[in-house]
């Protein structure tokens, strides 16, 4: 777990250099667009930004951009897997991987996806962009980040809860011994109170005063002598 909050931590931290130059971001899918002639249609797939910059990207500075947006899609992908192997999960789990998973997949449609509150990557563009082009695919990395950050939360919260249960397990085993051995300690106090009163009954009969025999009956007023 450790490890998959680590490199969560290092995309996020260069999810924010690349946030930060969204505005280059933007400027190079406008270019290799107008090259590829497909202005009308909104940026709606990973594969899609994949074919602008392989087939349509004539500037270094493009390229880079969008190849880091590329490099962070595929390395939120590969810990997509890592997950899957660190920790089996639950309903919750399964189903914020499963986001994720469907969300990066190259030919998804994610026309749809708006990130909101605390991001404001939306709100960076114009109207236009927001509402058309652009608004879907600079929201994916933010809304990946978020689900993947909630996945961990939830995963260290119910590892807690079952390290806790089995603590508290352990503990009521050590307080409560198994039946048959209850059964044993019961029997073998049983038999040492019975080897005590018999031990008790010898005893005295060891040290017990003989009784005085009785005189044999005189008439009042008679002395034996």
């Amino acid at each position: 777990m450790d490890e998959v909050v680590d490199t969560l931590t290092k995309i996020e931290q260069n999810y924010k250099l690349f946030q930060q130059q969204q505005f280059s971001f933007i400027r190079a899918l406008e270019r290799t667009r107008e090259e590829a002639h497909d202005m009308m249609r909104p940026v709606s797939s990973i594969v899609q930004v994949q074919c602008y910059r392989d087939h349509h990207c004539y500037n270094s500075t493009d390229r880079r951009i969008l190849s880091m947006f590329i490099s962070l899609c595929n390395d939120l992908r590969s810990l997509c897997h890592k997950m899957e192997t660190v920790h089996p999960g639950d309903s919750v789990t399964h189903c914020l991987l499963e986001r994720c998973k469907v969300l990066l997949n190259d030919s998804n449609d994610f026309t749809a996806i708006r990130a909101t509150y605390p991001h404001a990557v939306v709100n960076y563009l114009s109207m236009e962009e927001a509402r058309h082009r652009y608004g879907a695919v600079v929201s994916l990395l933010p809304i990946v980040l978020d689900n993947m950050w909630e996945w961990v939360t939830h995963s260290k919260r119910h590892t807690l809860y079952i390290v806790s249960r089995g603590h508290a397990t352990s503990e009521k085993e050590t307080l409560t011994p198994p039946r048959h051995v209850a059964t044993q300690t019961c029997n073998s106090n049983k038999k040492n109170v019975q080897l005590q009163e018999k031990d008790f009954k010898k005893f005295l009969a060891a040290h017990q005063r003989p009784k005085p025999s009785k005189a044999p009956w005189i008439p009042p007023g008679k002395h034996p002598y």
